[in-house]
């Protein structure tokens, strides 16, 4: 489970540093920053599979699309629940909507512990329960605040959930179901990024634009694909939980460029910083338990092997 700890804290890192290095791609607008992801993305992911050696993920989907043609159906599902997100992170801020965004993020963790509570029979511990009523209470205030629940709001805290439970039902929970996300979009990418716009030009007359679209496609390959692997490793209540590091982070990130928290807006951050506080301090005594009962058993296996030797 440490394994997957990890790949969620790196993803959450990693997002943070992709939201302060989004206006580095300005002039593009979201849906040529959107294309332009997609096709940055793709290589580096796949060259991240061939170093870690999952590369046989991908010709396993074919080979399931070749047995069975149907499953194609599941897999344009998969792509749509998967990039439409990805593009909405892109278009709210851009288009005025970043506020209602961010707080489908903000609902999304607890969506996520119910759907392992429900579907999978899965056990709250005392910290990640009091880690889970913090966040309620941050989560309920910022819906008290602001007065109302909007669309993108729904979308986020509800198709993410969705998108990760049928990545399990139908075993694609892996980088090669990713990268079938990313390859099934591609054709909407291209229409976006070269026939709706001439975002090629842009890019010609701004050369700064390359470096920023391979530094974008290098982010998300890593972020997003640390993201996918932590959800398979990690129980969905314990994915979930980590989920509230983004946005700290986020927030961190934001204050760095310059933005402040407002008044009204502290007892929504507070409770949930303090709730990843506490699922930190739970892992710190966790690991801290482990150590200990692993001191304990070499002792016992120390003991043994000179009582063996005293006979």
């Amino acid at each position: 489970m440490y394994k997957g700890i990890a790949l969620s804290v790196l993803a959450s890192m990693v997002f943070g540093v992709l939201y302060i290095f989004t206006p580095f791609l300005q002039p593009l607008d979201s849906e040529q920053t959107f294309a332009w992801r997609m096709l940055a993305t793709l290589p580096f992911l796949t060259a991240f599979m061939w170093w870690s050696g999952d590369l046989n993920h991908i010709s396993s989907i074919f080979k399931r699309i070749l047995k069975q043609p149907t499953f194609l159906i599941w897999l344009i599902i998969s792509s749509l629940l998967c990039t439409t997100q990805l593009w909405l992170f892109l278009w709210g801020p851009i288009n005025g909507r970043g506020l209602q965004v961010s707080l489908g993020y903000f609902l999304l963790p607890l969506v996520m512990v119910l759907v392992g509570c429900v579907l999978y029979k899965e056990k709250l511990s005392a910290w990640q329960m009091a880690a889970v009523a913090c966040a309620v209470l941050g989560v309920g205030h910022e819906i008290w605040r602001i007065g109302f629940i909007a669309w993108e709001t729904v979308y986020v805290a509800l198709a993410y959930p969705l998108y990760f439970f049928l990545r399990r039902r139908f075993g694609t929970d892996h980088l090669g179901g990713f990268w079938w996300d990313l390859c099934l979009i591609l054709p909407v990418a291209i229409y976006l990024g070269f026939v709706h716009s001439d975002s090629f030009n842009l890019i010609i007359n701004f050369p700064h634009l390359v470096f920023a679209v391979l530094g974008l496609g290098f982010l998300s390959a890593l972020g997003l694909g640390s993201y996918i692997l932590a959800s398979r490793y990690l129980p969905f209540v314990i994915f979930g939980l980590l989920s509230y590091l983004e946005p700290v982070l986020l927030a961190f990130a934001s204050m760095t460029l310059g933005e402040r928290v407002e008044s009204g807006e502290w007892l929504t951050y507070i409770p949930i910083w303090l709730a990843v506080v506490l699922l930190v301090i739970e892992g710190v005594l966790h690991l801290h338990q482990q150590q200990r009962n692993r001191r304990d058993l070499n002792l016992k296996l120390e003991q043994l092997e000179r009582l063996k030797q005293e006979k």
